[in-house]
């Protein structure tokens, strides 16, 4: 993955002026880690064109997220916008994204989670289009990270609808495909959600090929509940905020 986050020197130009106060520190590594890993999404494919976005948690009133109508490969940090949990904008030269709502529904039902990843990783959206949730227990990998992957009904982009067809999944999952769209990751950073979404997409890729091959046999119920025990043990052991950018 290091390979794909190796970026120039990133030259920060920005005000907050209307926050009251200076950009401070942790702004500006946000603003990095935005610019960083919507350009890894860009790169991997996730995110063609205009596609897919990302946000995270400033503070607790207020979402950095990136801006729309934008390619992930050319953000810049002053690109980013600040709203607040209701979706109004605070600060920023440029709009934020349309799908500003599914992100807040997260942020809302979720104090947990502190950034949010929306993309188009082909495999998962594939799957998406055809209505088939990612929900057959085959991979320790995804029962280890964010278990398995449900289905959202559809809902038209860029409206209330899409944040309403997620809440039944928001509180139990890490990560929701989004029916003829796309999948939604979030965790407790940008590298943790942006990590899920890998996670995810070559999960996709698993089913495909193994259905392929005549379908893969399923892990049994201890084995999960093994994985469970495992993914908690690790979880009380893993370094808070590790890899973050």
């Amino acid at each position: 993955m290091t390979q794909y986050l190796t970026e120039e020197p990133i030259h920060v130009h920005v005000t907050s002026k209307d926050l009251g106060a200076a950009v401070n520190t942790l702004e500006i590594d946000l603003r990095r880690q935005l610019v960083r890993i919507g350009k890894a999404m860009h790169r991997v494919g996730y995110t063609p064109g205009t596609a897919g976005n990302l946000s995270v948690r400033l503070n607790s009133q207020y979402i950095l997220a990136t801006p729309t109508g934008c390619s992930k490969s050319l953000l810049q940090t002053s690109d980013m916008v600040i709203v607040d949990l209701e979706g109004h904008k605070i600060s920023g030269l440029r709009n934020v994204t349309s799908e500003i709502g599914m992100h807040l529904a997260v942020y809302r039902m979720r104090p947990d989670v502190q950034a949010i990843v929306h993309a188009h990783p082909p495999t998962a959206t594939a799957f998406a289009a055809c209505r088939k949730p990612l929900d057959q227990p085959i991979c320790s990998e995804i029962m280890m990270t964010t278990g398995l992957v449900p289905l959202a009904k559809y809902a038209t982009t860029g409206t209330e609808e899409v944040g309403a067809s997620l809440e039944p999944f928001i509180a139990e999952h890490d990560a929701i495909l989004l029916a003829n769209h796309g999948l939604l990751t979030y965790g407790e950073s940008l590298m943790d959600a942006f990590m899920k979404t890998e996670t995810v997409e070559h999960f996709a890729q698993v089913c495909l090929a193994a259905s392929q091959l005549g379908g893969a046999k399923p892990l049994n119920e201890t084995d999960i509940e093994k994985l469970h025990r495992a993914k908690a043990r690790y979880k009380r052991n893993a370094t808070p905020n590790a890899c973050t950018s």
